[in-house]
C-alpha cells in the first residue's frame, strides 16, 4: 500500500462478470468508513475513437458520481489501450506515477481493473496482477457464474488465483458474481475446500442488470422517437418480441417491459398495442419499435397523435431481421443514469457480502469521525436490521414512487402506497420502477373507511363527530394513513410531499397523540456537518413556544438524539450565557432550564443541560472556558434547543447552506407512533432516508398511553 492509503483492486479473468456491482458495493463500504475515497481506473475502457468524440468509460463516471468521492475524471485515469500497445512496460510505469498522485490525496482508492473490451485471456489478467502488486494494492477478484457449473467456478478461481500468486499480486476475497442461486451454497463449498483461508462470497444473476434502456435500443437500431415521453427512453427492456402476428395471437404473448418490434406499415398492430399498454389491467410496455422505414399517414396517423401516447414510439429504416438483431446485441448496462440499476447493484452486494468481514481484510480503521454518507448509511442499517411498515399516503407522486422502489430493493421497510392499484401500479411500471413488494391500497377501500370511520367517531366523540361525517373525513389520505399507523396496520407514516405539514401531522394531534409525559409536537433536524451529527430542535413546528414547551422540546430531543446514535448533551440557547443577561426571553429559557434539569432528576436521568448558553459558548470549547468554566456541557453540546422557531429555522438553514451541512428532517417528536413530514421540495434520497428515520423510531418499545 501506498504510505496510509489503503487501497483494493477489483479485477477479473474475463469480461461481463459485472465488476462495477462489485465496484459499487466495495466504494459504499469505503465512504460509509469515512474515508476520503478515490477512484482509479489503471487502463480507461474509452476506446481512442470514443476518446476523440467526447464520450467516456461508462463505469468510472459512475463510481466517481458517488457522493463520497471528489476526484477529476482525467485525475482518475492511467493510460489508455492505445498507450498499452504502444510500449507495454511504459504505460505500467506511467500508471504507478498516475495513482501515486492521486493516493497522495486520499486515504482509500478504489482501482478498478481492465474490461477486456480490446485483448482477452490470460495476458490481461496478468497485466492486472502487475498492477496491483506495483501499486501494492490487494486484489478482490470476481469471477462470473453465469451458465458455469459449482466445478467450472472452481476451475477458473483457481486458474486466475494461481495468475495473481505467479506476479506477487495478493488476493484477499473472491466474489463469484452472476451466480446461479440453486448452486450458491455448492460454489461456496467447493471454493472453500480449494482455498479455505479466502473469503468467498457469491452474488446471484440479475437480469434486470444487463437489460439495455429503450434509449441503447434506439441508438442500436439508428432509430428516431416519433411518439412518447423522452424522459421513458430510460426504462430498462426487459424483454424483445418481435410481433407480426395477428393481434390477438400477439396479445397473449406480452410481457410487462417489453419492447416490441413491428413493421411499421401495421397500423393495426401499433394501434393495438398502444390500447394494451394504456389499459391498467395489461401489461405496461417499454417501447415500440417500428422497422421498415414505415409509418402511418393520413387519418390513422392523426388517430395517434390524438392519444397522445407517452410510452416510446421509434422508427427505423432497417427490416425486421436486422432490427431485432441490432436489438438483441445492445448492452444493458450499469451506469449513471440508470438509479433503479445502480440501486438494484447496491442492494445486492448489500446482502451478499459481508461488508464487516472484507473491512477486517482490508484492515479499515475504525471511524473516529461521523460524516453526512456514514450517518446515511447508519441510518439504512439500523432500519434494515429491524424492518418496519410505514405507509406513503402519497402514491400519485412520482418521486414517492422512485424512493418506494429503492427502500424495497434495499430491504429498508415494508411498505404500503396509498393509491388507487391500477393506475399507481402502472405508473410505476411506465417509469421503470419495481414496487411489486408494496402494498397498494385505495383510500377509498369500503371495509376500511368503515373500521376507520368508526373507530374516528369514538375518538371524536366529544367534539360530536358522526359516522357519516368520519366516513367523508378518513377518506383523506392523511387521515387514512394515520388511523393505519393508529390501529397498527403501519409502523409509522411518511407523507407531505405534496401536501402541507398541517394537513400531513393534524390527523396525527387528533388520532396518535403525545406520548405519555408530552404535551407538545415538536421536530428536530439531524444536522450532518463534516465530521459529527447535531441535533436542533425546534425548527419547524411551534412558532413561540412556552417555558414548558421548551423543557418538552428540550427532553424529547435528547430522546431523538440518542434513538440516532448522538449522545446528548443539552444547550438551551439564548442571547446571553449564565447569569450575565435579563429579560422577559432570557428568563423563559432560565425557567425552561430549571424544568428540565427537574425532569432529569425525577426521572433518573443520565443527561446534562446547561442553559441558558449562547450558541458560541455551546460549541467552541475556548469561548466555554471563558464564559462557563467547569460546565459539562459549554463547548460540546450536542442538542441545541432554540428559543423560538424564527431562531430555530434561520440558523439550521445558515448552517445547511453557509457551512454545507446537510440537514435531515424535519423528524416529529412526542407522537405516540411515528409520523414524518416532508419537504414539499423533497428530494427523492430525502424521502428514503425519512422513511429509514420513520422505521427507527417505530423500532422503540416505548409505552404509549
Amino acid at each position: 500500500m501506498t504510505g496510509e492509503t489503503r487501497s483494493i483492486v477489483i479485477a477479473s479473468p474475463e469480461g461481463e462478470s459485472g465488476k462495477s456491482t462489485v465496484a459499487l458495493g466495495v466504494l459504499d463500504l469505503l465512504v460509509r468508513k469515512g474515508q476520503r475515497v478515490g477512484v482509479f481506473r489503471p487502463v480507461s475502457r474509452a476506446t481512442e475513437a470514443e476518446s476523440t468524440s467526447g464520450e467516456r468509460d461508462h463505469v468510472l463516471e459512475l463510481l466517481l458520481e458517488h457522493d463520497g468521492v471528489d476526484i477529476a475524471y482525467d485525475d482518475a485515469v492511467g493510460v489508455t489501450y492505445a498507450d498499452l500497445h504502444t510500449d507495454p512496460e511504459d504505460a505500467l510505469s506511467r500508471i504507478v506515477a498516475r495513482f501515486h498522485e492521486l493516493a497522495a490525496r486520499c486515504d482509500s482508492v478504489v482501482i478498478l481493473g481492465t474490461d477486456y473490451t480490446d485483448v482477452a485471456g490470460p495476458t490481461e489478467l496478468s497485466f492486472n496482477a502487475r498492477i496491483a502488486a506495483n501499486l501494492g494494492a490487494p486484489v478482490l477478484l470476481v469471477v462470473s457464474g453465469r451458465e458455469r457449473t459449482p466445478e467450472g467456478v472452481r476451475a477458473l478461481a483457481d486458474v486466475s488465483l494461481a495468475e495473481l500468486a505467479a506476479h506477487h499480486a495478493q488476493a484477499i476475497g473472491l466474489v463469484v458474481n452472476r451466480a446461479d442461486t440453486h448452486s450458491a451454497l455448492d460454489v461456496r463449498t467447493l471454493l472453500a475446500e480449494a482455498q479455505p483461508d479466502l473469503p468467498v462470497w457469491t452474488i446471484p444473476e440479475e437480469p434486470f442488470l444487463q437489460a439495455p434502456t429503450v434509449g441503447q435500443l434506439l441508438e442500436a437500431v439508428d432509430g428516431k422517437l416519433v411518439l412518447g415521453d423522452p424522459e421513458l427512453l430510460g426504462r430498462e427492456a426487459l424483454e424483445l418480441q418481435v410481433g407480426a402476428m395477428s393481434f390477438e395471437h400477439l396479445l397473449e404473448r406480452l410481457t410487462d417491459g417489453a419492447v416490441i418490434i413491428t413493421p411499421g406499415d401495421r397500423t393495426d398492430l401499433l394501434i393495438g398495442l398502444l390500447a394494451t399498454h394504456m389499459t391498467p389491467s395489461f401489461p405496461s410496455l417499454a417501447g415500440i419499435i417500428l422497422n421498415g422505414g414505415f409509418y402511418p399517414k393520413g387519418r390513422p396517423a392523426e388517430l395517434l397523435e390524438a392519444m397522445r401516447p407517452k410510452l416510446p414510439i421509434i422508427t427505423t429504416d432497417l427490416g425486421t431481421y436486422r432490427t431485432a438483431r441490432a436489438a438483441a446485441e445492445a448492452r444493458g448496462r450499469v451506469d449513471k443514469s440508470s438509479v433503479r440499476k445502480v440501486e438494484t447493484a447496491r442492494a445486492l452486494f448489500e446482502r451478499n457480502v459481508d461488508s464487516g468481514a472484507l473491512a477486517a481484510r482490508l484492515d479499515l480503521p475504525r471511524p473516529q469521525v461521523v460524516t453526512p454518507l456514514m450517518f446515511e448509511y447508519q441510518l439504512i442499517e439500523r432500519a434494515r436490521g429491524d424492518r418496519r411498515h410505514i405507509v406513503l399516503p402519497e402514491g400519485g407522486d412520482d418521486r414517492i414512487l422512485r424512493a418506494a422502489s429503492t427502500v424495497l430493493a434495499r430491504q429498508i421497510a415494508d411498505l404500503t402506497i396509498l393509491g388507487e392499484a391500477e393506475p399507481v401500479r402502472a405508473r410505476a411500471a411506465e417509469l421503470g420502477l419495481d414496487i411489486e413488494a408494496a402494498r397498494v391500497l385505495s383510500p377509498h377501500d369500503p371495509d376500511h373507511v368503515e373500521k376507520f370511520a368508526a373507530e374516528y367517531t369514538r375518538l371524536r366523540a366529544h367534539k360530536g363527530m358522526t359516522v357519516e361525517r368520519a366516513r367523508e373525513i378518513v377518506t383523506d389520505v392523511s387521515y387514512f394513513g394515520t388511523m393505519m399507523v393508529h390501529l397498527g396496520l403501519a409502523d409509522g407514516m411518511v407523507s407531505g410531499a405534496a401536501h402541507s405539514t398541517a394537513h400531513t401531522i393534524r390527523p396525527s394531534f387528533e388520532i396518535i397523540k403525545t406520548k405519555p409525559g408530552t404535551s407538545s409536537v415538536s421536530s428536530v433536524f439531524l444536522m450532518c456537518l463534516e465530521d459529527r451529527v447535531l441535533v436542533y430542535g425546534d425548527c419547524a413546528v411551534i412558532p413561540d413556544p412556552t417555558s414548558d414547551e421548551l423543557a418538552d422540546i428540550a427532553v424529547s430531543s435528547a430522546a431523538t438524539a440518542r434513538q440516532f446514535g448522538v449522545e446528548p448533551r443539552i444547550a438551551m440557547l439564548s442571547y446571553s450565557t449564565g447569569t450575565s443577561g435579563t429579560g422577559a426571553d432570557v428568563d423563559k429559557v432560565r425557567t425552561a432550564t430549571e424544568l428540565v434539569r427537574e425532569r432529569i432528576a425525577k426521572a433518573d436521568m443520565d443527561l446534562h443541560v446547561e442553559g441558558p448558553i449562547q450558541y458560541d459558548a455551546a460549541v467552541d470549547a475556548s469561548v466555554a472556558a471563558s464564559k462557563l468554566p467547569g460546565s459539562d456541557v459549554a463547548g460540546r453540546a450536542t442538542v441545541f434547543v432554540f428559543p423560538d422557531l424564527n431562531t430555530g429555522n434561520n440558523t439550521y438553514k445558515a448552517v445547511q447552506r453557509s457551512a454545507g451541512a446537510v440537514a435531515v428532517g424535519p423528524v416529529l417528536q412526542g407522537l405516540n407512533k411515528p409520523v414524518n413530514d416532508l419537504s414539499r421540495g423533497a428530494l427523492v434520497q430525502d424521502i428514503v432516508n425519512t422513511v429509514a428515520i420513520t422505521a427507527i423510531q417505530a423500532q422503540s418499545k416505548e409505552p404509549t398511553a
